[in-house]
């Protein structure tokens, strides 16, 4: 089970997030964004930031650190190890059966992914054999596509694909073709692009929070 940063809400939790950071990064990177979501005190999610483990990264030179799967070349198709994406795919399921074992139904669980974490849980939720609430992506791309298998219970999964226009590390050409292959898989992603780089902004935040009291039906 991946070691994770937990936010409980104030009450008793029915609906949860899985939160999955980038490259390099950690599971208190996001941390602080909760409170900006704009959500109602008595939301009742829990929030799962689960740390990446510490791998060797080919494009930086074999060096060690926190990733969800080794990156072999920057191509614009990416070069990746498909076995380490779908074991921390396998892991974020895990993370899910926690969830389901804690009482929270299937349907109340969002997985969201930034980055290296969005690659991942775009396998994670569109193969995931039960119904999930919905799927938030930021500054990613659909790195199996070629290789997930769609499970029945997700196609019609909610899905909101979130980008930077101006962003060097992740070209937003990356999350179009995204949103035009699930589109070909019969997906209905919502699209938004925002003026930045690799990063969030506020009204990045403000969105994915309506996406949550969407999808979660918060008041």
């Amino acid at each position: 089970m991946l070691k994770c940063e937990v936010i409980e809400p104030k009450g008793t939790a029915d609906a949860a997030v899985i939160w999955l950071h980038g490259l390099g990064a950690s599971g208190h990177d996001f941390v602080p964004v909760v409170p900006h979501l704009g959500l109602p005190d008595n939301h009742g999610v829990r929030f799962v930031f689960p740390h990446a483990p510490e791998i060797p990264v080919t494009i930086n030179g074999g060096m060690v650190m926190p990733a969800w799967y080794d990156i072999l070349a920057m191509s614009i198709e990416r070069e990746i190890d498909i076995v380490q994406i779908e074991s921390s795919s396998a892991a974020v399921g895990e993370l899910i059966q926690r969830e389901l074992d804690a009482g929270i139904a299937s349907e109340r669980i969002v997985l969201a992914g930034f980055s290296q974490g969005g690659a991942v849980v775009y396998h994670a939720a569109l193969s995931y054999p039960k119904t999930l609430a919905g799927l938030l992506t930021m500054s990613t791309y659909f790195a199996t596509a070629k290789e997930v298998k769609l499970a029945e219970a997700n196609k019609a999964l909610p899905i909101h694909i979130f980008h930077g226009s101006q962003d060097p590390m992740v070209p937003e050409t990356m999350g179009h073709t995204a949103n035009q292959i699930l589109q070909s898989m019969g997906f209905k992603p919502n699209y938004r692009s925002y003026p930045m780089q690799h990063e969030v902004c506020g009204e990045e935040i403000a969105d994915i929070g309506n996406s949550l009291k969407e999808w979660l039906q918060l008041a």
